[in-house]
């Protein structure tokens, strides 16, 4: 067979995990035993070029052997030199008409053997080389072996055929040569493989990896189309070879690449992306352009301008705070954080003075205290950055922008636990706790008087009527307000437009601005808090709350006041910034705020 024939070896191996997962089962390919397929180059069905000459296959206990032959073509004798000189030993196969259990490949029938750089299937390699002469009892044999095939033992004997006596002789005549090649490899790498290759070879690999490259860029859309729907997405799909299908020589180009930079996904993204794999063949340092125009410019698009931006800094997306600063200006402070408050309840009969009738005894007043106390809390906002980072930003004071965030949601968090409370549940590990911090829609009815508007299911469907209700509970509960001066109604802003929209009967507008509307509730104006959108109290929507904040106490010691720090890790290179305020606040004054709650019944 050795006349007939210039190279031998394994086209596939049964019972072992090929790179792309699969594992070819023994019998797999029963049906290809004697047949002669096409031998191509990298699997590449578009070049005539690209066809070598033919192998014919052989089916063995072990797995498909094959015995190559070399067309009398430029292509071909070429193959033949690289193969001669070993600098090709790797061999992959192509098939279709697969049955899969899972990963495990029962059936199929191989179309072509490809020579590839290297193979997926272990142990798949170009085993001997015959090279003929006048004189074949002297004829030389080339013992070649894939350098990173792990499962492929040498020792292994090479199973007898009938049919192929000539063959096995010489395969057991060269066996000692074999281990001695296979062990002068055993520690080469990839990098190492490649580092030898002449600049001709290379150039291969350059062409082939491009090839590779563009592939994957022009994948087939249809590639979940066919017969056997268990057979998607893998390297033995149909008979004509799909764009995006990798074959066994391209899922080893990239699991090398996964194993030079750690991650396998990196390595898929490389590929699909067109990134670099190993070996590139840019020695620029520079980005190439990649586009295909046949005109001026092959990628006009690296000519184009950089972005500009038109915010710098950037810009924040938040919330309306324009009702933080209300807050924070009304309220009353102190230099101290530790809040008393004694009351005395003169509002009972036996505070009363009374009528005196000449001989009685006088009776002596009696009257209730209360007392209150309230304790500080600390809120902080922590913040660290690079110290790198904070170097190359160079278009703004990154610093200062960071410093500005802090500040503004510390503030934020401070009205809003001083008005509505900060959301949280009770067992957060970060709330603000109530009893240091008391918000003044949840405080004791001592403080606060809650207000229901109180409306049925479809009263409060009808347009207007919620408005309405809201209004008229407000103006009648106004008497029980007993705090400083004229307040302010804080609410949604839902709830604000609701009151606007009222009309008359002819269709008139019932308040024409937010100042008339203030007016007719008796306060002094309408303040909207974004955060009060579906807080609820009691089990109750929160429609909102008439308070004067001047009736709010809060109070910080000395160095409690808010700060700023700043702080550098040297071990870890890292700038750290921590803005924090160490106060206490609530109502002093009893009756100082009114809270209105929706109520509706069934």
């Amino acid at each position: 067979m050795s006349k007939n024939f210039d190279f031998c070896g394994w086209a596939t191996r049964f019972n072992r995990k090929c790179a792309d997962g699969r594992t070819i089962k023994k019998g797999a390919f029963k049906d290809c035993d004697g047949k002669t397929v096409p031998l191509i180059w990298n699997h590449d069905h578009e070049n005539p070029f690209a066809v070598l000459g033919h192998a014919l296959l052989k089916c063995r206990d072990d797995g498909v052997y094959m015995y190559g032959s070399f067309n009398d073509t430029e292509s071909g004798d070429a193959a033949k030199t690289l193969v001669e000189h070993g600098d090709i030993t790797g061999v992959s196969i192509y098939a279709n008409q697969l049955q899969q259990d899972g990963g495990n490949v029962l059936h199929g029938m191989i179309r072509e053997v490809s020579l590839v750089l290297a193979g997926a299937n272990p142990g798949a390699y170009i085993e001997q080389v015959m090279a003929h002469s006048a004189d074949e009892a002297n004829a030389d044999v080339f013992v070649t072996g894939d350098a990173e095939l792990e499962l492929y033992h040498s020792e292994e004997p090479i199973p007898e055929e009938p049919g192929t006596e000539e063959t096995n002789e010489l395969i057991h005549k060269e066996e000692g040569a074999e281990k001695m090649a296979d062990e002068n490899k055993k520690e080469k790498t990839i990098g190492e493989v490649f580092d030898e290759f002449t600049e001709e070879q290379k150039n291969v690999v350059y062409a082939l990896i491009g090839q590779a490259l563009e592939d994957a860029k022009n994948q087939n859309d249809d590639d979940d189309e066919g017969d056997e729907e268990n057979m998607k997405h893998n390297i033995f799909e149909s008979d004509v070879r799909q764009e995006n299908v990798l074959s066994h020589s391209d899922m080893q180009a990239i699991f090398a690449d996964a194993k030079r930079c750690g991650s396998l996904k990196e390595a898929v993204a490389n590929y699909l992306d067109g990134g670099e794999l190993a070996h590139s063949i840019d020695t620029t340092g520079m980005d190439t352009a990649t586009g295909v125009q046949t005109y001026g410019f092959n990628d006009a698009s690296m000519l184009y301008p950089d972005y500009k931006s038109l915010n710098v800094p950037p810009e924040f997306i938040q919330r309306n705070m324009s009702w933080v600063d209300k807050v924070l200006a009304s309220v009353h402070r102190t230099p101290f954080s530790r809040i008393k408050s004694i009351y005395a309840d003169i509002t009972e009969d036996a505070a009363r003075a009374k009528g005196y009738i000449k001989g009685n005894q006088k009776k002596t007043e009696v009257f209730s205290t209360l007392k209150r106390q309230t304790d500080a809390q600390l809120i902080y906002k922590f913040q660290k950055l690079d110290r790198e980072d904070v170097i190359d930003i160079t278009d703004f004071d990154v610093v200062a922008w960071i410093r500005n965030e802090m500040r503004m949601m510390l503030n934020e968090e401070k009205a809003r636990a001083i008005l509505i409370g900060d959301g949280r549940l009770p067992d957060a590990e970060d709330k603000i706790d109530p009893q240091h911090i008391r918000p003044v829609v949840t405080d004791v009815p001592l403080f606060n008087t809650k207000v229901n508007v109180t409306m049925t299911a479809e009263e409060y469907a009808l347009e207007g009527e919620f408005a309405k209700a809201a209004i008229k509970a407000i103006l009648r509960a106004r008497k029980n307000y007993k705090g400083s001066g004229n307040p302010t109604f804080w609410t949604t802003e839902d709830t604000l437009t609701e009151m606007l929209l009222l009309e008359d009967q002819i269709g008139h507008k019932l308040y024409k601005s937010e100042a008339e509307l203030a007016t007719a509730l008796r306060v002094k104006e309408i303040v909207t808090v974004e955060p009060m959108e579906g807080v609820e109290v009691d089990g109750k929507p929160l429609i909102g709350t008439i308070v004067n904040l001047a009736d709010y106490n809060t109070g910080a010691d000395k160095g409690g006041e808010q700060n700023m720090f700043n702080d550098f890790d040297i071990e870890y290179n890292k700038n750290r910034y921590l803005i924090e305020e160490k106060f206490s606040g609530a109502l002093i004054k009893p009756f100082s705020a009114l809270t209105i709650l929706l109520n509706v019944t069934n």
